[in-house]
This record gives structure tokens, sequence and C-alpha cells, in this order.
């Protein structure tokens, strides 16, 4: 077959669509049979591990060696547990806690879970390191803002995930932690020397090439030190300078979402999709918010004319196409020397049983366990004793949440606490129902009465109007407990409690010190279909 007969196959290849539905459509399912290389699953596509099950098998009974990725970093990001919040305490707990075995551990449980359901490559670790608190799209999913930690933990959680056959991927390279830009809006700049990057930024991801990670997902940043024209995603100096030869990393570079703005604003995705793989990238992660089959044919066709035309060299694009059927190859055979996954190979047929996979009621009891240790109280010289006497009134103040982290999953101590101490009352605000208002705490007071009082923030630092509505709350009840599920760089309120995250198991920790309960881990409620 001549090149120009292959060139549609190998322009599929690196390709990780997303698409829409909780089982696998046709247009994907006849992609795969004409050398589609991977998926990408987002919140959209789960209801349980059995139907995440079920949908790998029919994906995996077209190409056997597809792969199937998913954004799961067991945190704040979540997406294999989005409809209850993760089960799991999240990286930044993980770094407050700051026992590598422990991150290795939890790694390694969620991998099993991962790998039960069929997914075979996880974008995670974050390898970041958040050294600037006003980071809008890092902040709690890195380890901390201290470069050697969060190597020791990225190293950790990229062993224990790779342990269980699930690839694990280190992002955003070069360093997406000191900047107060989001990636899916503009572009970043990054605006270290060449000294100051290889002291921080680059430390976490030589931890993970030495941990031997599968991948490594490019930031949409502009790094003059190394590039003053192109971001990450596009500049061969970045990817094949520094990451595959000064680096040393021989296995897939795959793209943040293409759609992003970082890169699809000046280049649109087809443009930033082909010169990305030019510059070294091997995959190219789209569908988050183009999730069709017309978007994968416009990608598919622009790789395409570009190796007709000379933009893409052919022999670049052979070697991506490589590097994402070894990945493929690796998965396949690790998870069934692991034992990891035993998907029947009639689960693709309808009306036939699938996968025994991990019931929809269960959660980590590791991660329950893992929890409870990042929990950090600090009590005034006159704040209030633990546990709370009586049921509490919760006041959850509700930022505006990055894509990355997304707005359906939930979040909170309303919820867990109303489960320990019937008879609590919770309310949400935002920023629009206190905008204008001359009496910020009158809102937050109403319906407390003499109860004690629970004040849950996100980030308080970055958000005035929730540092302003706190003061104004705390002037009138000092004794009230302040609970960050966020960064904690401040300390406010008659007790504080930091959880390092917002994750379900974080505020059933939470909940648990406020009630005064040293309970088991609880049992996770049932994923609604």
């Amino acid at each position: 077959m001549s090149i120009h007969g292959e060139l549609p196959e190998l322009a599929a290849a690196v390709l990780q669509p997303g698409f829409v539905g909780t089982s696998a459509p046709d247009w994907v399912r006849r992609w795969l049979g004409a050398g589609l290389g991977g998926v990408a699953l987002f919140a959209r596509n789960v209801e349980s591990p059995a139907q995440v099950a079920a949908l790998t098998a029919q994906l995996r009974a077209e190409y056997p060696d597809v792969i199937v990725a998913i954004d799961e970093e067991a945190g704040d990001v979540t997406r294999i547990e989005s409809r209850l919040g993760s089960s799991r305490p999240g990286n930044l707990a993980l770094g407050a806690i700051d026992d590598p075995e422990l991150t290795e551990t939890v790694a390694r449980d969620l991998g099993r879970d991962l790998a039960d359901a069929g997914i075979t490559l996880n974008y995670a670790p974050d390898a970041d390191v958040n050294n600037n608190p006003a980071n809008p799209v890092i902040g709690v999913r890195a380890f901390g803002a201290e470069a050697d930690l969060t190597a020791r933990h990225t190293a950790a959680f990229v062993r224990g995930l790779q342990e269980s056959g699930v690839a694990g991927c280190a992002k955003h390279f070069p360093g997406h932690g000191d900047t107060g830009v989001d990636s899916h809006h503009d572009l970043p700049l990054i605006g270290q020397s060449l000294a100051e990057l290889d002291a921080i930024e680059l430390v976490p991801f030589r931890a993970a090439i030495a941990a031997g990670v599968k991948s490594v997902m490019t930031g949409h940043l502009l790094v003059p030190a190394y590039d003053r024209e192109l971001p990450a995603t596009l500049s061969r100096r970045i990817l094949v300078g520094l990451l595959r030869e000064e680096l040393g990393f021989g296995g897939l570079i795959v793209t943040d979402a293409i759609e992003m703005q970082g890169v699809s604003r000046r280049y649109g995705l087809a443009g930033a999709a082909v010169r990305a793989l030019a510059a070294g990238v091997d995959a190219i992660c789209v569908g988050g918010e183009h999730a069709d089959e017309q978007t994968a044919i416009e990608l598919r066709d622009a790789i395409a004319a570009a190796v007709r035309s000379g933009e893409l060299p052919e022999e670049r694009l052979r070697d991506a196409v490589a590097r994402v059927r070894a990945l493929g190859a690796w998965t396949t055979g690790k998870q069934t020397e692991t034992g990891a996954r035993a998907i029947a190979d009639a689960a693709a047929e309808p009306g036939v049983a699938v996968l025994a996979a991990p019931p929809a009621t269960r959660g980590s009891a590791v991660g329950f366990a893992a929890a409870r240790r990042a929990i950090r109280v600090t009590v005034a010289e006159d704040g209030p004793e633990l546990p709370v006497a009586g049921a509490p009134h919760v006041v959850e103040f509700a930022p505006e949440r990055n894509i990355a982290i997304g707005s359906e999953t939930p979040w909170g101590l309303g919820a867990p606490l109303a489960g320990l101490l019937p008879g609590t009352t919770s309310c949400r605000l935002t920023a629009d129902d206190l905008d204008g208002s001359a009496d910020r705490a009158g809102p937050v007071l109403a319906g407390a009465d003499d109860r004690p009082l629970v004040l849950v923030v996100r980030d308080v630092h970055r958000h005035r109007w929730i540092a302003e509505t706190l003061t104004a709350v705390l002037a009138v009840r000092p004794d009230a407990i302040v609970v960050e599920m966020g960064i904690p760089v401040e300390v406010a309120g008659g007790v504080h409690i930091a959880t390092y995250g917002a994750t379900r198991a974080l505020g059933q920790a939470a909940a648990e010190i406020i009630a005064g309960l040293d309970a088991p881990a609880p049992a996770a409620e049932p994923v609604p279909a």
C-alpha cells in the first residue's frame, strides 16, 4: 500500500478523541477498525464501574490494543467518581501527609479500579510545582509548592499506578505551577530562567522519568527561556531538545486538550494538532468540548494533508504511530500479566453478560483512611471545643470552578455533617448572592441562630468576596469553625480545619472531626444510573 493509501489510518492512530454517551458510538467503533489509536473518557461517559467496563469491552472488541484514557487525578479532578466526589484525598493532601509509601498505595488502589474498568492510560499524576498560590487551575491538584516534595510523590504515584497495569502521565510539561493564567482560556507565560526551571519545574518530571512513567502531557505554556515564539505543545526545542534529549524520555508525548485556548485561539484545532506532531508530540487529546466525528475527521484529514504537503514529515508521523502502538501493547500485556482486567470477549455483544467489575457501591477504604491523615486543625486561644455541641449550620462559599475540575462533582460539608449529626442545616452562597449587599454577614448568619456555625471555603486567598464576607461574619461569630478545602494560606476562625482539597473523602474526614467521631471508612453510596 502506498503512503497515500496508508495516511488516513496513520493519521487516525495518533488521535485520542472524546465522545458522548455511556456506550461506544458507531463512529468510534468504525474508526477503531480503521486505525484509531485511542479514545479519551470524560465524566459524561461514566455511570458506574460496570458500565465503564462494558464500554471499554466494546472498544477492545474492535481493537484489542486501543488506548483508553481518562483524566482521573483521584482528587478534586475526578471522572470515575464524578457523581459523588472522589473517595481518595487528592495530591495536595497526600503531599501534606508526605508519606510516599502512602501515595504509592493510594495510586496502586486507584490503578486497580481503573484497570478493572478497562482503562489503560490515566492523565495523572499532576507533576506541577504549585509555587504560585494565585494559580487558578492547578492549586490542590499539585502535591505541593516545593520541588523535592512534589518529585518524590510524583514518582511514588507513577510507580503505584503503573504496577496495576495503567500507564501514568506526568503533566503539564514543562510545568504549569508558577502562573496566574488558566491555559483553558489563554496562553500562560512561565518567565523563569533556565536555572530556575532546572531547579524547580523540571525536578518532578525527572523523577517521573526515572520512575519509568509511560507518558508525559504537554502544557500549553509559553516558556521564553526555551522558546520565545511557540508554546511548549508546539515547540520542538522543548519537546525534543529538552524532554527527549536532555531528560531522556522515550515514552509517549500527548497534548493537553488541543481545543484549549492556549493553542487553539491562534492556530485552530487542526493547525495546532499538525504543529504539535511536527514538534514531537505523539498523540493528540481532543474531545472535552468537541466530542464529535466531524472534529475527528477534520483533524485526521489535516494531518494527512500536512504529510502530503511536506509540512509534517512522514517519518515523524510514523514515529508517533509507533509510540502509540507500543503503549497500547504495553498496557494490554501488563494488565493481562497482573490479572487486573478480566473483560469477557462477549461483553461487546448485545445481551451478553459483562465483566464483574467493582460494584457501583464501592469506595476506596484506602482513600478514606488516607484522607483522615491529611486533616490539620488549628484552635484559637479562646476558640470552641470540638466536637460541636448539637447540630450545626453549614454555609459553603462556592467560587466559580475551573474547567479541569468541572461543575458536576459535589463537594462540601453540608451533606456529610447531616449524615453524622441529624438536624444539620446548610446553604451555599456564590458571589452573585452577596453582590451589592451592604450587610455581608446577614445572608450567612440567617438560619444559624445560636447553633455551631461552620463556614466552608475554597482558596479564600484568591477570592476577595469570600475574604471580605468571612471577615464580616467572624466579627459577629468569632467562634465559627472555618473549613478551608483549598490551599490553606490563611488561618481564621475559632477553629480552622485544613483539608487540602475538596474530595468526598476529605469532606467526610473533616465532618467526622467536627462531629467527634472516630469512624471507620464509610461505605460509598450507590452511583446513580
